[in-house]
């Protein structure tokens, strides 16, 4: 079974920017789409980002929120996501998981990191 570990997370201003690393133990980008998801204490996990597999063609989807300032992207010879944030904002905090998307709206992500926290402080 593939391992997702997430790095780069921690606590910053707010303005500043982090770095979100996601190590894949596999090669899965090939055939799975990738994506950030966030949860801020007491809120829903939600979509941050999200990058298409490679046989998809690796379009990146951005939501609203943070359109503009963060940037998703891979390395695929290394089996890394990254997850660039930059004009961090206090409503950015929260735990952010890697995870490849769910093939149908009625399944979970088949793999998923245990999270890293992030704190953007006013």
């Amino acid at each position: 079974q593939v391992q997702l570990v997430e790095s780069g997370g921690g606590s910053v201003q707010a303005g500043g920017s982090l770095r979100l690393s996601c190590a894949a133990s596999g090669p899965i980008f090939d055939t799975n789409a990738m994506a950030w998801y966030r949860q801020a204490p007491g809120k829903e996990h939600v979509l941050v980002a999200a990058i298409s597999s490679i046989t998809a063609g690796s379009t990146p989807y951005y939501a609203p929120f943070v359109r503009r300032r963060f940037t998703i992207s891979r390395d695929n010879d290394k089996n890394l996501l990254f997850l660039q944030m930059n004009s961090l904002k206090p409503e950015d905090t929260g735990m952010y998981y890697c995870a490849s998307v769910p093939r149908s709206a009625t399944q979970t992500s088949e793999y998923q990191g245990q999270g890293i926290q992030v704190t953007v402080t006013s």
